[in-house]
């Protein structure tokens, strides 16, 4: 049976209150022989019958109104939570794993995309060369799209004089060996003559037959190759023309961009440094275009003196090669002076002679005195530069590893070396 409210549990004195604050004893009176139950207290019900994803819809459209609201009062994007816990194994585990993973990518990115990354740099290269020429104009009120125009239409107008040059005689002399090869092949089974002779000691026409009919696939194969390789490079030339025209025109943003990429607290020195590595490229590559211009000039004035044949495509050809580094104008002198022997042995060697000559006035007088306050690079290093580029890039290599040696010199000396001599 229930327990009577009447009746005092062991003790406690403190009578029992019921739901409205009354007593037990005026409960029993106004219930005699009744029993009184315990009071009921509510049971706290959920706070959402719901379904959860209708739930965590409603808390996602709270979220959203209140970065509205959040929005509105700061008027910007809100003010930064606290900051993750770099502490944390989690954090440092997978910190980890994603250095590793964004550095596997890189260098597989490098090595697959190396063609295209030579090409850009290239074209970065040759843009930050020609940079000071357009400044320069600039200063002169002239609009920078007009500078970079005027630019560019020099360039073509070198590259439309030597193809003017060379491709008439170059046509000339392809359409005099096709018609006289009748007269070559007349000669060859001619056993009087010095071609017949040779022919009948060597068999030159069977053993030509021979390689036409044994090998006449792999010379269709060599000459499609051929015919890919220069397509190859034609594009590679015209995609290296475009990413100039582009840097040019964007060159003051891309030096922005790139000293923003420093800390605040060095900013100012790295775009220092970095204005004077960029002097540097520039004065490179127009000394090297000067000196290159007069090289070519005194092929040409030497070819016309002695008469050697083609003059104006050899003269262009010189300065094209003269724009190598330390192996160039020694390439192009060998050149001229074999295209000399058909005029004679003297003329020959005395060519020899003045490329050797202009050589040493080269290394020792011209390069000093127009890029040698700008480059400073000893001449030991550039050697070892151009062997270095030139193995590891080829003639793109050979053409950047002066500038490139210059601006490691200069990171050396006023970074690393100014460390150590303080540390």
């Amino acid at each position: 049976m229930p327990r009577k409210l009447d009746q005092p549990r062991p003790g406690h004195d403190t009578p029992v209150q019921g739901p409205a604050g009354q007593d037990a004893a005026d409960l029993a009176a106004a219930a005699p022989g009744q029993d009184v139950a315990q009071p009921q207290v509510p049971r706290q019900q959920s706070r959402d019958q719901r379904p959860a994803d209708e739930q965590a819809m409603d808390e996602m459209e709270q979220a959203v109104a209140a970065a509205a609201a959040h929005a509105e009062e700061t008027g910007g994007l809100g003010r930064p939570g606290r900051p993750v816990n770099r502490r944390s194994p989690f954090f440092i585990g997978m910190s980890a794993a994603a250095g590793v993973a964004v550095t596997f990518g890189l260098f597989e990115l490098v090595i697959r995309a190396r063609s295209v990354l030579i090409l850009i740099g290239l074209a970065l290269f040759i843009a930050a060369g020609l940079d000071p020429a357009v400044t320069w104009l600039t200063r002169h009120r002239l609009p920078r799209w007009a500078a970079v125009l005027v630019i560019l239409l020099a360039a073509a107008g070198v590259l439309a004089a030597f193809l003017a040059a060379a491709i008439p005689p170059l046509a000339a002399q392809a359409s005099a060996l096709a018609g006289h090869l009748p007269h070559y092949m007349h000669t060859l089974q001619d056993h009087n003559s010095q071609l017949g002779r040779l022919n009948d000691r060597f068999h030159i026409e069977q053993r030509l037959s021979r390689l036409l009919s044994t090998k006449g696939t792999a010379l269709v194969g060599g000459v499609l190759g051929a015919g890919e390789l220069v397509l190859s490079t034609a594009s590679s030339v015209l995609v290296v023309a475009v990413l100039v025209v582009y840097f040019l025109i964007g060159m003051p943003r891309i030096r922005l961009f790139a000293y923003r990429l420093a800390p605040r607290s060095r900013r100012t020195r790295v775009i220092l440094i970095g204005d004077e590595i960029f002097t540097k490229v520039g004065g490179y590559v127009l000394g090297n275009f000067l000196t290159s211009a007069i090289a070519g000039l005194g092929t040409y004035f030497w070819m016309l003196a002695f008469g050697v044949p083609y003059p104006l495509v050899l003269a262009l050809m010189v300065a094209l090669l003269d724009l190598i580094p330390v192996i160039g104008s020694t390439v192009g002198g060998a050149i001229v002076t074999l295209v000399a022997l058909t005029v004679s042995l003297p003329v020959a060697l005395a060519t020899l002679a003045f490329y050797v000559a202009y050589r040493l006035a080269e290394d020792y007088l011209l390069v000093p005195r127009i890029m040698g306050r700008t480059v400073q690079v000893p001449a030991v290093v550039s050697l070892v530069a151009v062997l270095v580029g030139g193995t590891l890039m080829g003639i793109i290599g050979a053409l950047v590893a002066i500038p490139v040696a210059a601006a490691l010199r200069l990171l050396l000396d006023e970074v690393v070396f100014r460390r150590l001599d303080t540390s």
